[in-house]
């Protein structure tokens, strides 16, 4: 009865908006074509599981179970992705407005879509329909700035990670060349250089295992991004169109993109494969024209207007730009006093192509030609099948060049030499099929020991397909993974949460080193050395030594002295093992200062200290100490920990609060029926009234699981509730 009253409601609301708005009848029509032929049940989870009868029927579903859930995620993407933030947040945000807009105006995206082969034009005008119709049903809504979304905007975002390539390009050298048109000087370079390494790490971890290494005999697939939290939902999505997908949607896309259907699965870890150059322009003014040297000719460079909109105070308020671009890209700095161009991957059409048709594909086969697309630009792809595939590409745009170059720098425009001469073939690019140990992984780690003694071999490639770059995660996995068999889904999810953390094995030992070889000793730091001594490595919510491991980790990384160019990894075991031996004291009495200011005693187990709070659902939330919070076990991927629970903003408060790391994690095994675990940081909504805004958290801190319902009769067995679009009125 409420659910028919409801739809009677909504039924008299449109009814109610045709008579006042031209055409809006045939705008009901619209709506009508969708809702007849989708059905959302959400289970005992909320997770939405949507069906369609064709995809675009599913794509409408799937927008408008997004907007339920968190509406205001959905509309912030846009807004930054289409370059309007600042009409929201200021003038602050204009360079990242500009940055959009560099790459493309509003008329190219609209032009990107109309020249969109047809099937991807219904995708993205229900994309559309899916956002507004969730506007139009639930008018107590209220956007901060978009009140009507268009088919072309996912021509801006197309990709599937939640920044993509076009956040490497930075504001603040396009700021300083816009308004001044000079570079930032390297002191202030070297400073963002220093203040970044000391970060939370962005990426992800994949792990595929072959069935001769399993209990079931069938391959297994680690899925587990590390992002910001609250921003990847999870979803099921189906039309009778051959889509049948399960897993994380960044909000506001219309494809799943980290997950799997029954019979392949796919995992996404930011790459070091270079898919961006920057190229240093010859800039001349001959006559009345901009021009730009390229061999022997010269160029005129492309010369337009952007119009920005910010807001100021209760107004709304205008600033032109110009827009310079040469045949590399738009001009985005200055190096060396020169225009400097910036080159990237920016197909929008094909790149959305790619992410749909990645979803629908049944084998290695069909996989692989849908990979030769090449517009998967920041990631690699960890992929396992049912037919017994584990496949590993790192990269998947990777522009062809002259290796006599170094495009680690800014290369010279004006020669032609130093163009990119084409894309690398998948078959080109680092690939890894089926190796004879029966794993790999990848935890944004260098590919050249995914797969041990089985890895891909460096001197097969070009420099810059890949940095030879460890890092603590990948070296964590391989130990892990090394001789082992048997593995089961439980496994693999115990296996994915092991406590040991490797970035301390030098770190630790080395301060411990330089307190015991000290001539005089500081009693004060004589206790924590000892729990320190005596630590084996290991996060937990109990351990003391992991909470000094980590403020003395964090604050090495920020007051120490090390080489300019290492690693983190390398800096960490840097600091353990050449550092001086006072610099290592005079950190970690500093931490020890710091812990009894913060807390009146430096012996704080890690679950008191490492929380985690959802208050609302605010983009960043106001954390606040006297307010409630649940201790987390976990730790920083930057120490090696492969569940990862890190942080990169706070608010001044002495409890450390996790915004980043683990987020959507599934575990999947591919056999004659798929079968899969998954778990969410939080919960499925962005609504603290709802029953899903924290109803995973105490599974995610313990490690629990939930059993995936797949298959649509053991989503029945769990379904709460069943309606289609517009029936499920605000309650």
């Amino acid at each position: 009865m409420q659910t028919l009253l409801k739809s009677i409601l909504i039924t008299f609301l449109l009814l109610t908006s045709c008579k006042t708005e031209p055409g809006s009848a045939l705008e009901s029509d619209k709506y009508k074509a969708y809702t007849d032929h989708v059905e959302i049940i959400r289970d005992d989870f909320g997770v939405p599981h949507i069906y369609g009868k064709t995809d675009a029927d599913a794509v409408f579903g799937l927008l408008y179970a997004q907007c339920e859930d968190d509406f205001n995620r959905v509309e912030q993407n846009y807004i930054w992705a289409t370059g309007r933030l600042a009409e929201v947040e200021g003038e602050e945000a204009l360079y990242s407005d500009l940055r959009a807009k560099l790459f493309m105006t509003e008329e190219e995206a609209k032009a990107n879509y109309e020249n969109s082969p047809e099937w991807l034009k219904k995708l993205c005008d229900a994309f559309a329909d899916g956002i507004n119709y969730y506007l139009k049903t639930h008018p107590e809504v209220q956007p901060k700035l978009l009140t009507q979304f268009e088919p072309w905007m996912p021509m801006y975002f197309s990709e599937g990670s939640i920044g993509g390539d076009i956040e490497r390009i930075s504001t603040n050298k396009l700021k300083a060349f816009y308004e001044n048109g000079i570079e930032i000087p390297k002191a202030e370079i070297l400073a963002i250089e220093k203040e970044a390494a000391t970060l939370e790490p962005q990426g992800s971890n994949g792990i595929a295992i072959s069935g001769k290494l399993t209990e079931s005999g069938n391959p297994l697939l680690l899925i587990n991004p590390h992002t910001s939290f609250f921003f990847r939902p999870e979803v099921h999505v189906v039309s009778e169109e051959g889509l049948n997908a399960y897993g994380a949607v960044t909000w506001g896309q219309f494809f799943v993109y980290q997950g799997f259907n029954e019979k392949t699965g796919w995992m996404h870890t930011s790459t070091y494969t270079d898919v961006m150059d920057e190229f240093k322009e010859t800039i001349t003014q001959l006559e009345d024209k901009i021009v730009y040297q390229y061999g022997e000719e010269l160029r005129p460079v492309t010369v337009g207007e952007v119009v920005l909109k910010y807001k100021e105070g209760d107004s709304i308020k205008e600033k032109k730009f110009p827009r310079y671009s040469t045949h590399h890209g738009p001009i985005t700095h200055s190096v060396d006093g020169q225009w400097t161009a910036s080159a990237m991957m920016w197909e929008p059409v094909k790149a959305l192509e790619q992410s749909f048709v990645r979803t629908k594909q049944t084998g290695y086969k069909g996989f692989k030609e849908m990979m030769d697309i090449r517009t998967n630009s920041s990631n690699n792809t960890v992929y396992a099948d049912a037919e017994g595939n584990i496949a590993y590409f790192h990269g998947n745009f990777v522009p062809k060049r002259d290796v006599s170059f170094d495009y680690s720098m800014p290369v010279d425009g004006s020669n032609p030499k130093t163009d990119w001469q084409g894309l690398h073939t998948v078959d080109e690019n680092i690939l890894l099929l089926n190796p004879e140990n029966g794993w790999f992984q990848n935890c944004n780690s260098t590919p050249f020991t995914a797969a041990l003694e089985f890895s891909p071999k460096k001197e097969d490639y070009p420099y810059y397909m890949s940095k030879d770059q460890e890092n603590f995660r990948g070296i964590h996995a391989i130990q892990l993974l090394k001789g082992k068999s048997g593995f089961t889904l439980d496994g693999l999810i115990a296996l994915a949460h092991d406590p040991y953390l490797p970035a301390f094995e030098k770190l630790i030992p080395g301060l411990v080193q330089a307190y015991e070889a000290s001539a005089v000793k500081n009693t004060k730091l004589a206790e924590p050395i000892a729990v320190l001594k005596q630590w084996d490595l290991k996060t937990s919510k109990e351990a003391i030594g992991m909470t000094l491991a980590h403020y003395y980790g964090t604050m090495y990384g920020q007051m120490g002295s090390a080489p300019r160019g290492l690693s983190d990894m390398e800096r960490m075991n840097y600091f353990g093992t050449v550092s001086p031996s006072t610099e290592r004291l005079q950190v970690f009495e500093a931490v020890i200062e710091r812990l009894t200011a913060d807390f009146g005693t430096w012996e704080m187990p890690w679950g008191e200290v490492n929380r985690y709070q959802r208050l609302n659902g605010a983009i960043e939330q106001a954390f606040n100490d006297s307010l409630p919070s649940i201790p987390i076990g976990f730790a920083s991927g930057r120490w090696g920990a492969l569940a990862a629970y890190g942080v990169n903003y706070t608010n001044n408060t002495k409890k450390i609060y996790g915004t980043r790391g683990n987020s959507f994690v599934a575990v999947v095994e591919f056999g004659a029926k798929v079968k899969a675990k998954s778990i969410l940081a939080g919960g499925q909504s962005g609504d603290p009234k709802s029953p899903h805004f924290d109803d995973q958290i105490q599974k995610y801190a313990d490690m629990q699981f939930k059993d995936v319902p797949f298959y649509k009769e053991d989503v029945l067995k769990r379904a709460k509730e069943t309606y289609r679009p517009g029936e499920r009125y605000a309650e």
